[in-house]
């Protein structure tokens, strides 16, 4: 019997089939026997179907050293699965390639949700297995990189993602280590990854501390990054390192001083001022002016830390008082006792109010016995 097989390539989708055959018969050298030969025509279609892997770290999805991808492999024998960067080609029969795009969504939907995929899951998922029910932290704001909880810890910080739900501007107000800008930028990766908004914008007033800018070395990025690097620190413990790469070179996140705000309008965005105690009175007026469709702001900051010039007014607390009572504005004070950094810190934090207090007193002592001299 000889079996010929025909490939035919049409639309994208593999058909196999055994559509019929014939009999090709020959006479023998006596004439009285024949040699027949069967021909069977065998339609086959081979799929190809690119799924990109949006939204997701890469590299937790396909595991340490393709370990995930190898795993699926063994799972799904009869598939050729190749992966480039973000892209997963898979070929093979169609009825196999559906299934498998059956239980990819689930395990996509698993690794955008919590920044990995362990074998486990893969192996329930592919076997239709039910997932076992999470115990879901009390206050979850998001998953962070490798899987991290990341929650509201404290009724403050609860109180500001309730702000930020209910309002599109909100002031979070308090001492450092308080967490109001790792929970502001919390809610803003929480808004990007759900798809609320486009991107997120992070600013900060480049104060110089006592240097000048344009003395320091290398380019502009070089100058500012040190002034910005607090907002990178907390988007890596939110963002896995690709995938973070990926988003600030594509501008979904920017990061940058806020003399760079002027003149735009914000669309689609979670915006956030971050020591916002350190603008002038015209720099958060033209912040805040810079609020577009579809976009929200929080404004944090520490009112007692301010590194503005001596005579220079902060625009945070002039914002404060005029902006009072405004409807769709939430204000959160942050109080000493949510500090959550170390506890030495608010021992520290402590003792400087108390130093600051001293100097005050005695400050209105010496003007009282100016006035009587």
């Amino acid at each position: 019997m000889l079996v010929s097989v025909l490939i035919n390539m049409r639309g994208g989708r593999v058909i196999v089939q055994r559509s019929h055959s014939m009999f090709f018969c020959e006479p023998k050298w006596n004439e009285k026997d024949y040699i027949c030969t069967v021909v069977i025509w065998i339609h086959m279609l081979i799929t190809e179907r690119i799924y990109v892997l949006e939204d997701v770290d890469v590299q937790a999805f396909l595991g340490v050293n393709n370990s995930n991808l190898m795993l699926l492999r063994t799972l799904f024998p009869k598939l050729r699965l190749v992966a480039h960067h973000n892209v997963l080609k898979i070929m093979g029969d169609s009825r196999e390639t559906d299934r498998f795009l059956e239980v990819l969504e689930p395990m996509v939907a698993y690794c955008r949700e919590y920044n990995l995929l362990p074998e486990d899951v893969i192996l329930r998922i592919a076997q239709g297995a039910k997932l076992p029910a999470d115990d879901v932290p009390k206050h979850l704001i998001l998953h962070g990189t490798g899987g991290k909880s990341i929650i509201a810890r404290g009724d403050n910080q609860q109180k500001l993602v309730e702000a930020f739900e209910a309002n599109d501007l909100v002031f979070a107000i308090g001492p450092a280590g308080t967490g109001k800008t790792f929970v502001a930028i919390s809610l803003a990766v929480r808004a990007l990854k759900s798809k609320q908004v486009r991107r997120i914008i992070l600013s900060r007033p480049a104060v110089e501390a006592g240097e000048k800018l344009g003395f320091l070395p290398g380019e502009m990025k070089d100058k500012l990054d040190p002034y910005l690097q607090p907002l990178y620190d907390a988007l890596e413990e939110m963002i896995p390192a690709v995938k973070l790469k990926e988003y600030i070179e594509n501008n979904i996140i920017q990061i940058a001083p806020l003399a760079y705000m002027r003149g735009r309008t914000l669309n689609d965005a979670v915006v956030i001022l971050d020591e916002a105690q350190n603008t002038t009175e015209l720099q958060m007026k033209m912040f805040l002016t810079r609020l577009g469709a579809n976009a929200k702001m929080i404004v944090t900051g520490d009112i007692t830390q301010t590194d503005l010039p001596r005579g220079v007014h902060s625009g945070l607390r002039q914002a404060l008082n005029i902006l009072q009572g405004t409807r769709g504005i939430g204000y959160i004070a942050f109080q000493r006792a949510d500090i959550v950094r170390h506890p030495l810190v608010q021992r520290v934090v402590d003792a400087y109010d108390r130093y600051d207090a001293e100097r005050k007193k005695e400050a209105e002592a010496a003007a009282v016995v100016a006035q009587t001299i």
